[in-house]
């Protein structure tokens, strides 16, 4: 296929970029700004254009097709990644009126290009982070009604509603949100060590993680879905960041939360059951399979 990521140069959207040209896609990266090491970075198969994604004629004429980046076939799908990536790195309103208008540029600009296939980076926030007040259940999943409590979570749980309704305007899309946990790189897992000493500075996201690498695998299973309509996933990697076992974890810090079903010692408490029975999403690196001490 043909792809246009938005948010190409950043942290997930630069490894998303490269796997999805590994798979033999050609993908023309939407961005404020050009990828590290610049255009020149850029894997073969891959272009850039620089774009302003909350503003809706910009995305549309990108998507359209702009002089050089013009594809005979157009484009086949859109992966939107780009948004201010969390809270508290701009002013609330300023973090929500980027994210909310960006991704209505996103959909709108894919509908009115005839294009169909569409996934996007919803965020785990919407399930209640920062847990400050105790999940409904472990682990949590996409069967209860998100709990935004940031301007940042508020604009991702608008935009999964946004998803819904324009997938009813065109019963022919697909728009499928991923709610990616927090991104990781390899080098960052030295780091994880540290956090046992001290339950509580990562309950904020029931201690959960994902690799940027499966974070783009989601993105590409997503993108092979043979469906139609709005879906979300949960996508983080199959354990946490503790060496502490789940189970412990839970009872020291949310004590009297149900655990449902049977839990492995360092089974991730961001369920990613739906994602791996319907995507087909199977992580395949881990923190611990990768860092030395």
């Amino acid at each position: 296929m043909h792809i246009a990521v938005t948010g190409g140069s950043g942290k997930l959207g630069r490894v998303v970029v490269a796997d999805l040209v590994a798979h033999g896609h050609t993908v023309l990266t939407l961005d404020q700004n050009p990828p590290p090491g610049g255009v020149g970075a850029l894997p073969r198969g891959a272009r850039f254009l620089k774009a302003d994604l909350a503003d809706h004629g910009q995305v549309l004429e990108a998507l359209l097709g702009v002089d050089e980046h013009r594809s005979e076939h157009g484009i086949d799908a859109l992966v939107h990644l780009g948004a201010i990536p969390a809270p508290g790195l701009a002013t609330d309103a300023v973090t929500f009126q980027n994210n909310t208008m960006s991704t209505y540029s996103a959909f709108a600009a894919a509908r009115a290009a005839g294009i169909h296939n569409v996934v996007w980076a919803s965020s785990e926030t919407v399930l209640g982070l920062p847990f400050d007040e105790a999940p409904p259940y472990v682990p949590v999943d996409e069967e209860y009604h998100p709990r935004p409590n940031s301007s940042y979570s508020l604009s991702k749980t608008l935009g999964e509603e946004m998803a819904v309704q324009f997938c009813r305007w065109d019963p022919q899309s697909k728009i499928i949100g991923l709610r990616f946990s927090n991104v990781m790189y390899a080098d960052q897992y030295a780091e994880f060590p540290d956090y046992d000493a001290d339950p509580l500075l990562r309950k904020w996201n029931l201690w959960g993680y994902i690799d940027a690498r499966d974070g783009a695998q989601a993105v590409r299973k997503a993108l092979e879905l043979e469906a139609t309509g709005a879906d979300v996933f949960i996508i983080a990697n199959a354990d946490t960041v503790m060496q502490r076992s789940s189970a412990e974890l839970v009872e020291e810090v949310f004590p009297g939360v149900e655990i449902r079903g049977e839990l492995g010692e360092h089974e991730t408490l961001l369920s990613i059951e739906k994602a791996k029975r319907v995507l087909g999403y199977a992580p395949q690196h881990s923190w611990r399979d990768t860092f030395t001490a």
